[in-house]
């Protein structure tokens, strides 16, 4: 009587473990694919950098070293997405990515600020819409990337909660870095 009662206890425990092995994968899962869309509205904003930098350098003569800043930065950051998209849950590749992202935006930013002093360069239509659709990617970036750390809120405390913490650390489950 004994031994059954201690296989029924041992059968509970075994499916206890497989129950919450099973929520941790699926959580893992989840902040993998919620990383997709904000993959696709980088690689988009991505694109459309080179054609920003080349109305502009019609314009901006000058300012040459702000515009090869941004193809850099853009450079760095396409090299750092490939990466993550390869392994979302690969904390020093989002890092990385989160960093290329910050040079991305200073350079972008500087490039916009310079291009003020350009009036026919704010005025050409061909950077207007490219400025608009740079912005609307920036909105869908912004939706994509929050989306993205929920889920990453809810894996990483799906992993530090007990008795996932427990299950986690048994299978090596990483925390997830947010972007």
């Amino acid at each position: 009587m004994f031994a059954l009662v201690l296989l029924v206890v041992a059968a509970l425990l075994v499916f206890w473990v497989i129950g919450v092995y099973n929520r941790l994968i699926c959580a893992r899962n989840h902040f993998k694919t919620a990383f997709s869309p904000v993959d696709a509205c980088l690689k988009q904003r991505y694109e459309l950098i080179p054609s920003l930098v080349e109305v502009a350098k019609g314009y901006m003569k000058h300012e040459r070293e702000t515009l090869e800043a941004v193809i850099t930065a853009r450079n760095q950051a396409v090299a750092a997405i490939a990466r993550v998209s390869a392994d979302p849950s690969k904390a020093s590749a989002v890092q990385q990515l989160a960093t290329a992202e910050v040079a991305l935006i200073a350079a972008l930013a500087k490039m916009y600020a310079l291009s003020q002093s350009y009036p026919d360069l704010r005025t050409n239509p061909h950077m207007m819409q490219l400025s608009e659709e740079l912005s609307n990617t920036e909105s869908k970036i912004v939706f994509s990337r929050q989306a993205y750390n929920d889920s990453v809120i809810q894996y990483n405390i799906s992993i530090e909660q007990m008795p996932g913490s427990v299950i986690a650390r048994m299978f090596f489950f990483r925390a997830g870095a947010l972007l």
